[in-house]
């Protein structure tokens, strides 16, 4: 199986390097470890490959999916700072394989702006972040949601890891503030992990985040307060406000947004080996930072997301009994 990925990293020879370039649609062949300039198509044709795989087109003998037949979704995977290409890949493929697993029939593409694959890059790669995002919305979003066909509506769905957060907040704040308002494209579900972005920001009134609230139906943010990489003490973040990846949504939040605290379910998973043996598929990365990807209790509570079966307090992964919605073991 392929896997799609957007780009918009510079080229310098044969390969990308970590500076802002033109968007480019990448279909890598699965046993390429990391995206290379080579794998580019037409993006018209991109984009019809791409819409095609989204549909579920589930079989007769399948009755739990009947209902999903011919329905399609996309998940746009958006990386953090300090992310190679061979990481982004593990990720997006992790990501993957693990919805596949438990019956995700959609497609998973990723956006991959040009962060460096180095600890000391943070304001760089935020600067680079902020150049780039609005070609998630431009060269990405616009394009998938402007491609509909008659009989088959494609749901897009964003995941945005640490700065991937940013990069979402950014660009659409950004496709506002370049008249692009007026446009007709929406998005299904935003769900933010480990999101490195002030938690004040995500105010209902605050306008860097007006525009991700109208174009969206449904967001969620997952937050851990065990996070260390999100800790105000970290080097990185000194005079920063608090993220909302470790501290979660302030108490002024539209109607279509939650925060689902994982520090219970994180301490657990953290502290014992068995239920991580049992949970935890794979490690990519700074454990508390990036536990979600590879997480099976994680993955569960974002297909049902992804669904929209359920109400948001209802599904299996989640426990409401005391008053606050927190991520569970089913």
């Amino acid at each position: 199986m392929s896997d799609y990925i957007m780009c918009a990293r510079a080229v310098e020879g044969d390969n990308f390097i970590s500076e802002p370039g033109k968007s480019l649609y990448l279909v890598v062949p699965d046993k390429a470890n990391a995206p290379l300039p080579k794998h580019k198509i037409d993006p018209d044709e991109w984009v019809k490959i791409l819409r095609a795989s989204a549909i579920w087109r589930s079989s007769a003998d399948d009755p739990d999916q009947q209902r999903f037949k011919d329905r399609g979704d996309i998940l746009v995977f958006i990386h953090g700072y300090n992310n190679s290409q061979e990481i982004v890949m593990q990720r997006h493929r992790q990501l993957k394989n693990d919805l596949a697993a438990i019956g995700y029939k959609g497609a998973v593409m990723s956006f991959d702006w040009p962060s460096a694959d180095s600890p000391l890059n943070y304001l760089e790669d935020r600067h680079d972040a902020k150049i780039t995002a609005l070609q998630l919305v431009t060269d990405g979003i616009r394009i998938l949601a402007k491609e509909q066909g008659p009989d088959c509506m494609i749901n897009i769905h964003l995941l945005g890891h640490s700065t991937g957060a940013y990069v979402i907040r950014e660009a659409f704040d950004d496709a506002d503030d370049a008249n692009l308002i007026q446009a007709s494209w929406m998005v299904s579900q935003i769900a933010f992990i480990a999101g490195d972005i002030s938690s004040a920001s995500l105010k209902q009134d605050n306008a860097t985040s007006e525009a991700l609230y109208r174009h969206c139906v449904r967001f969620t943010n997952y937050s851990n307060g065990s996070d260390s990489v999100l800790k105000l003490s970290n080097g990185k973040r000194l005079g920063m406000a608090p993220r909302v990846g470790r501290m979660g949504l302030p108490a002024d939040i539209p109607a279509k947004a939650v925060n689902v605290d994982c520090t219970d379910y994180f301490q657990l998973l953290d502290s014992d080996d068995t239920v991580k043996a049992s949970d935890q598929n794979a490690k990519i990365g700074t454990f508390d930072h990036s536990w979600h990807i590879g997480n099976q209790v994680f993955t569960r509570d974002l297909f049902e997301l992804l669904k929209g079966d359920l109400d948001r307090n209802l599904l299996p992964t989640r426990d409401v009994s005391s008053g606050v919605l927190k991520l569970k073991r089913p």
